[in-house]
């Protein structure tokens, strides 16, 4: 199993928007990302710089290339543009991380 971590920017003021939507993140999308074999997904928010920190595991990375072109996550993406940085596509501006280090 892979983890995987990337960064993503809140626009500011919209911490508690954030919390609020993924609170009741749609079914359909959770289904989707357990389909596509996420499991444990965290995302935190560095309050300071309103980046958030994403980070999750899954067996096969490459099974994440199909969701960007799912009508969930294009409707989810939609939803979110208008709190946190996004491309023309409405897709999060993400920025990948390597890790360095690992304590299991």
């Amino acid at each position: 199993m892979q983890r995987i971590a990337f960064t993503m920017k809140l626009f500011p003021g919209f911490e508690e928007e954030y919390r609020r939507r993924h609170a009741d993140v749609w079914p359909r999308l959770a289904a989707l990302l357990r389909e596509t074999g996420i499991r444990e997904y965290s995302i935190f928010l560095e309050e300071g710089t309103l980046v958030l920190f994403a980070c999750f595991r899954i067996d096969d990375p490459a099974l994440l290339e199909s969701l960007p072109s799912h009508p969930v996550m294009k409707e989810w993406w939609d939803y979110m543009k208008d709190i946190m940085e996004s491309h023309p596509d409405n897709s999060p501006v993400t920025r990948p991380m390597k890790e360095v280090f690992y304590m299991p």
